[in-house]
């Protein structure tokens, strides 16, 4: 991208913004949290999707998704916060407003497993399946962030010069 095509990008952070990302303390709590989510993400995958497979492991994958979902709150909570803190909105900040759409669907999705498998509204199997829709969603909404990330770090690239940092 030439100098001119990104001085017509939207900066995803302001001067302003990029300093309060860095002083909050959810911004460290988001870097953990992500990571570790995503990690038991692939462990629940493996559990759900061995139960899918042969029947086996019913408990173990109903209580990684109950896992997940948990770990998933935290993240949402925090990352709301997190936005408060950068942006002075806990939602749909317009640097953050499509992640923050998905995030809903993904929440809608986890949370219907947890009634459906509280309330026995749907079979097992049923169950499984829609913690894979849910775990589809969060694969597209985690994949929104790396890309997101990735603007970020590209955007504050120009603006170091010799490891210092230039605010504007």
């Amino acid at each position: 991208m030439s100098k001119e095509q990104r001085s017509h990008v939207r900066q995803l952070y302001s001067a302003s913004e990029r300093q309060r990302r860095d002083a909050s303390p959810w911004t460290f709590v988001q870097g953990v949290l992500a990571p570790l989510q995503f990690l038991v993400f692939l462990i629940s995958l493996a559990l759900v999707t061995r139960y899918l497979l042969t029947g086996e492991g019913l408990m173990a994958a109903s209580i990684s998704v109950v896992v997940k979902t948990l770990v998933l709150y935290a993240i949402m909570i925090t990352g709301s916060i997190w936005e408060h803190d950068v942006f002075g909105r806990y939602l749909f900040a317009p640097a953050f407003f499509w992640e923050d759409v998905v995030s809903m669907l993904v929440l809608a999705l986890h949370t219907a497993y947890l009634v459906a498998l509280f309330t026995g509204w749907l079979t097992p199997q049923e169950q499984m399946l829609l913690a894979l829709a849910a775990y589809a969603s969060y694969v597209v909404n985690a994949a929104q962030f790396l890309l997101k990330l990735r603007a970020a770090r590209l955007q504050a690239a120009p603006q170091r010069i010799s490891g210092i940092e230039v605010l504007g």
